[in-house]
């Protein structure tokens, strides 16, 4: 029989803590219920129900309510973007840009470093900040401060870490990313589904969303990832009417697409709103081996930021940010960068002209290189049936925050002159 001890609520939930981690208490067992237990040590009931909620607060044990309190699953990672090597099958489902084109890493090394960087040193070289400065500026706002992470996923995982606590809810697309969706569940946030359609979140399901007392929100305004959708102008502010009525909760943009965006870009960030970010990565159009994103923030956030990314701990590279600055100004990465952008936006047209024509109904994307196709019938059975045929694409199940999406994501980077229409037509057989 597990034995659980303790007379202060700290020393309950530290044993049953060390019982978790030891392997007494498996995912799933059910914690003693409160009277119970405080009988059985002799302690006060309100002493133990103070230990259960510091369990709950840090992701430990899940409350049910009449159900009782018991041992919450730990978070795992879900399917993540990349390569499938190994694979024969025509690869739509990677979420890669194209290496054509992107710029040659040789001369994004081009022009080096003046001097080595040391502990201590500024950790934003002059030149990035001011680039970055301009970029974000007219997009967020007054007194903007700016950082930058790793990439935007590591933006989110740090702001979330900066701005929550355990347990604490952040209200995002459904379906959404899955790399921000797995960062938020493996930080040990709870993640609330938002409605979505052509215009980006809906504002009555974030409503919603925030009535269930969401402490954030994560909106991906343009080139949504796997729907393509937008946020325009008029959605724009109603989102931000929505978000007036919850001035404390953090607004958190993601604008991955950055460099290779279409469409204007239309701010939700209410002028009341005490914590707020704008997040721009530079992987789309210079190289997701790049590892950088510019993150334009509040100032308080900002300086939760500088903590996690002080020198001696993990600030970006300074030679990441020569490259980063190479590529923002020469003439080879921004001729790339515009072929790419015009690219991507011809292979969504071909692909979705083609399942028109094959009778197939999409909502068509404003941005990105991905197409989101809803199904009238199980996807796992698409997927298959399209393998067979010689397609790898990816289940929309990948993406979902609460609910089971009948759908596919199908990445048009890669595609070559024909592509889209034999997948097309091969798409329509196994419908």
């Amino acid at each position: 029989m597990i034995k659980i001890k303790g007379k202060s609520a700290q020393e309950i939930a530290d044993c049953i803590r060390a019982l978790v981690q030891n392997g007494q208490l498996a995912p799933g067992a059910s914690l003693p219920p409160v009277r119970e237990l405080a009988e059985e040590i002799n302690v006060n009931r309100n002493t133990v129900a103070a230990a259960y909620q510091r369990l709950v607060t840090a992701g430990i044990a899940l409350a049910q309510g009449r159900h009782g309190t018991s041992i919450c699953q730990p978070p795992q990672a879900g399917e993540q973007e990349g390569l499938s090597s190994g694979t024969a099958l025509v690869d739509l489902a990677d979420g890669n840009p194209n290496p054509a084109w992107l710029p040659s890493v040789a001369s994004l090394l081009a022009e080096p470093l003046t001097r080595p960087y040391l502990y201590g040193d500024d950790t934003l070289l002059p030149e990035l900040r001011e680039m970055g400065e301009q970029w974000l500026a007219p997009d967020c706002p007054a007194h903007l401060s700016l950082e930058l992470t790793h990439g935007a996923v590591d933006a989110i995982e740090r702001l979330a870490a900066a701005l929550l606590v355990t347990g604490d809810g952040v209200a995002i697309e459904d379906p959404g990313f899955l790399g921000t969706i797995n960062a938020l569940r493996l930080g040990g946030m709870r993640t609330l589904g938002v409605e979505i359609d052509q215009y980006g979140m809906t504002p009555a399901s974030l409503d919603a969303a925030l009535a269930k007392g969401a402490r954030a929100v994560l909106i991906t305004p343009r080139a949504h990832n796997p729907s393509g959708c937008r946020v325009s102008s008029q959605r724009a502010q109603q989102l931000k009417k929505v978000l007036g009525k919850f001035p404390e909760v953090a607004v958190i943009v993601d604008d991955h697409f950055g460099l290779l965006n279409e469409t204007p870009y239309y701010s939700v960030i209410p002028p009341g709103t005490a914590r707020w970010a704008l997040v721009r990565s530079v992987s789309k159009g210079l190289g997701p081996d790049l590892r950088v994103a510019f993150v334009g923030c509040d100032e308080l956030t900002a300086a939760r930021l500088r903590t996690r990314l002080a020198s001696g701990m993990s600030w970006v590279s300074h030679i990441l940010q020569a490259a980063v600055i190479t590529g923002l100004k020469s003439g080879e990465s921004l001729a790339r960068m515009d072929e790419a952008r015009a690219g991507y936006a011809r292979l969504r047209d071909e692909l979705c002209a083609e399942l028109a024509q094959a009778g197939i109904d999409i909502t068509k994307p404003d941005g990105g290189f991905n197409v989101w196709i809803p199904l009238p019938r199980d996807a796992k059975d698409v997927a298959y049936e399209l393998a067979k045929k010689g397609w790898l694409v990816r289940l929309g199940t990948a993406f979902d925050v609460d609910g089971h999406s009948q759908a596919l994501r199908v990445t048009v980077s890669h595609l070559r002159p024909h592509q889209a229409r034999a997948f097309a037509r091969d798409l329509k057989a196994c419908l």
